[in-house]
């Protein structure tokens, strides 16, 4: 689950001119179960967004904290998925993360800090509830972060690997980001869970190439020298985003992840962005 205010990726955002960020707001959900999977994102205008200090509302959809615990309310409209469904379907349900070690850390992804990103909750507990799930939901680990800037990201970055992952069942939260500015020079962290309070960095090994996506787009992990990234499997596949699970290997341990890739010449593409609206539409009222 994704809440935007001021969408990095909405078409409608950029061709407005950026001006106004609280009318370019979204609740994305996706879900993946074996059966089938889905997706809902749908744009609204500030007449639809509701904050303060502990809850932000978009719509029908909300997340609010309350005490230590993050408390997502969602009422979205997933879009028809080529092999999954042929029609919109309305999924809602709740989402409780309560974290194992919170972090109030903020890294700059540049040099200049434009683009923040803060991984409030590394290690965290997720109880979900949802009809659309099988069972009617699913309890497991998680993991909560933030991203803010003042800059659109096209602006400064050809774009980003990002993967977060547990070292063993019941493991440290390892977390990577692999960023690559526009001058050329490379933004790398690792970083892993440390007690209660906190990351720590660790050794980051060099960036291994990952299978090339249908639309294209090259992603990476780090790796070990001597071992070979394995993709899992495919969550999302757009001409500039990928998402998967892959398995990786960190000082001769494997290491299961969440992956992703961002390509921001592609997101920055006139054709991508008249593409984009298939996948999110804008809806100003209701």
């Amino acid at each position: 689950m994704i809440a935007f205010v001021g969408s990095v990726f909405s078409p409608y955002y950029h061709w407005s001119g950026r001006a106004r960020p609280d009318d370019h707001v979204a609740f994305n959900i996706a879900l993946y179960t074996p059966q089938r999977n889905f997706w809902a994102m749908t744009e609204r205008g500030q007449a639809s967004l509701s904050r303060d200090a502990q809850r932000l509302a978009i719509g029908d959809s909300a997340i609010e904290l309350c005490g230590e615990t993050l408390v997502i309310r969602f009422a979205e409209t997933a879009l028809p998925w080529p092999g999954h469904s042929a029609w919109p379907k309305a999924i809602s349900g709740t989402i409780e993360i309560a974290p194992d070690t919170n972090c109030r850390e903020v890294f700059s992804l540049d040099h200049e800090g434009h683009h923040l990103w803060s991984p409030r909750m590394p290690r965290a507990r997720a109880t979900i509830a949802c009809a659309a799930l099988p069972g009617g939901g699913w309890q497991g680990r998680a993991y909560h972060d933030m991203n803010f800037g003042d800059r659109p990201i096209e602006q400064d970055f050809i774009g980003w690997d990002w993967a977060r992952g547990s070292d063993g069942a019941e493991g440290d939260t390892v977390i990577f980001y692999d960023a690559k500015l526009r001058s050329g020079e490379r933004r790398r962290l690792a970083l892993r869970s440390a007690g209660a309070q906190g990351l720590e960095p660790i050794a980051m090994p060099q960036r291994r190439a990952l299978p090339k996506a249908f639309w294209g787009v090259r992603g990476g992990i780090a790796c070990d020298a001597q071992e070979q990234p394995k993709m899992v499997r495919r969550l999302e596949d757009s001409p500039f985003y990928t998402r998967s699970l892959v398995e990786t290997v960190l000082n001769g341990r494997p290491l299961a992840m969440v992956h992703e890739t961002l390509d921001c010449r592609r997101l920055s593409n006139p054709l991508v962005r008249l593409m984009l609206p298939l996948r999110m539409p804008r809806r100003v009222t209701g």
